[in-house]
C-alpha cells in the first residue's frame, strides 16, 4: 500500500471535534500511542527478558497501526502528504549518511 493511499484511507475513520480544522487531538492520540507502544516494550524487558515473542509482535503491531493512523491523521490535518514525508525524510537521512552525520543530535546536521 502507498502512504498517501493509507492516509487517505485512514481519513475515512477518523472522527474527532473539529475535523479538518484540528491539529491537536491526533498530536495528543499519536504520544498516547507511541506512549502505548514504549510500555509494551518496557514490559518486553521487564517481563519477558527482552525476548519478543509472537505475541507481543502481534501486539505491538496494533499499537504501531494506531501510530500510523494518527500520524496519517496529523499530517491531513497539516496539509501533508505522507508519501512527500517519508520521501524527504529519507533524504534527510541519506545527506546525513553520506556526510557522516547520523550520530549526534540537533536537526540541521
Amino acid at each position: 500500500m502507498e502512504f498517501n493511499n493509507y492516509q487517505k484511507e485512514a481519513r475515512k475513520t477518523a472522527m474527532y471535534p473539529d475535523l479538518g480544522n484540528n491539529f491537536v487531538y491526533p498530536t495528543l492520540g499519536l504520544a498516547g500511542e507511541a506512549g502505548e507502544v514504549a510500555e509494551k516494550i518496557k514490559k518486553v524487558i521487564r517481563d519477558g527478558n527482552g525476548i519478543v515473542t509472537d505475541e507481543k509482535k502481534e501486539e505491538l503491531s496494533k499499537e504501531l497501526g494506531d501510530v500510523l493512523w494518527y500520524v496519517a491523521n496529523l499530517a491531513e490535518e497539516l496539509g501533508l502528504g505522507l508519501d512527500l514525508i517519508a520521501q524527504k525524510n529519507l533524504e534527510k537521512l541519506r545527506s546525513r549518511q553520506d556526510r557522516g552525520k547520523l550520530k549526534g543530535d540537533g536537526d540541521n546536521r
